[in-house]
């Protein structure tokens, strides 16, 4: 009797440590510095969107971007439509972040499952940008303005590294962060809405 109850008790604790396993390695990342639209969201800060609310660290998508990656006008949510609240424009009302071109800022990730790295890309949008519709890719400047390689290791659950807006960028703007995981497929996206 005994044998079979520690037989259970070992078959339960493989069991709950699977389900521990998979439910922390569902989440990945985000931004929150400048703060993203999914981390808005997460806090509340902005309503009415969707699954994002309880999962800012899930807006996944196939690599490669701008050549791959999710389609225009759906690039905010990673082309995952579970998040298309991230794509509404929302009529240009997402709270935006101050920042000033010409001047280092640090951009910040958060992190609830590490991936090996290939690396960071930041990309912000042209001059002129109103924010009243879904993000293209024609929309943004066509180099990103901060890459920082980060060849296949794992970061840290949070990761800071500092970058220099680009000079002459003024108004309203986006900026897209892009996590380029090493071994998988995918990238991890994040918008900030920002004012210059």
């Amino acid at each position: 009797m005994r044998k079979k109850t520690g037989v259970a008790a070992v078959a339960l604790g493989v069991a709950a440590a699977s389900l521990f396993t998979s439910t922390s390695a569902s989440g990945h990342g985000y931004t929150d510095s400048p703060i993203s639209r999914q981390k808005l969201c997460a806090n509340r800060t902005v309503t009415n969107c969707g699954d994002i609310q309880w999962e800012p660290q899930s807006v996944e998508g196939l690599k490669g971007f701008p050549a791959a990656g999710p389609a225009d006008g759906r690039i905010c949510a990673g082309g995952n439509s579970r998040f298309a609240q991230l794509d509404d424009p929302r009529g240009g009302a997402w709270p935006t972040t101050r920042l000033t071109a010409g001047q280092s800022h640090t951009f910040r990730w958060q992190f609830t499952a590490r991936h090996a790295t290939t690396d960071f890309r930041y990309y912000i949008t042209r001059n002129g940008w109103t924010g009243t519709k879904a993000l293209t890719r024609a929309d943004l400047d066509t180099q990103p303005f901060l890459v920082v390689p980060y060849n296949s290791q794992q970061p840290p659950s949070t990761l800071s590294h500092s970058g220099t807006i680009p000079a002459g960028k003024t108004g309203r703007h986006l900026i897209l962060a892009v996590w380029t995981v090493a071994d998988t497929g995918n990238a991890f996206y994040a918008c900030s809405d920002v004012q210059l």
